[in-house]
């Protein structure tokens, strides 16, 4: 079975209330979707830039989340709290580890080893 990522990377800017209640919301109602698997975050300390990693069992619960109004009303409103922002929607064709770190994945199978 396919899995999916969406990966967002962003230049912070200023945030306001509405910001952090549209990220919550956002976030809570990624959480509560099925088909959601676990999610990172990463900073690059060299430009700032962040990167929120996303998992997804599959393409529809993604866009599930896509379609969201919040969703969509953050993306419309963006300019206002970020200084830039890429998207990135890939599917995973491998994962694997040794079992001593924690991953989203964790020890479901993905592609082949």
């Amino acid at each position: 079975m396919p899995l999916y990522t969406a990966t967002f990377t962003f230049a912070p800017g200023d945030y306001d209330d509405t910001f952090h209640s549209l990220d919550q919301a956002i976030a809570d109602a990624a959480r509560a979707l099925p088909g959601y698997l676990g999610e990172e975050t990463w900073e690059n300390p060299a430009t700032g830039q962040l990167s929120n990693v996303y998992y997804w069992d599959s393409l529809e619960s993604l866009q599930t989340l896509m379609r969201h109004p919040q969703h969509l009303a953050a993306k419309r409103d963006q300019a206002r709290w970020l200084k830039g922002y890429h998207v990135v929607v890939a599917q995973v064709l491998h994962s694997q580890g040794d079992g001593r770190l924690a991953h989203p994945l964790g020890s479901r199978p993905v592609g082949q080893n």
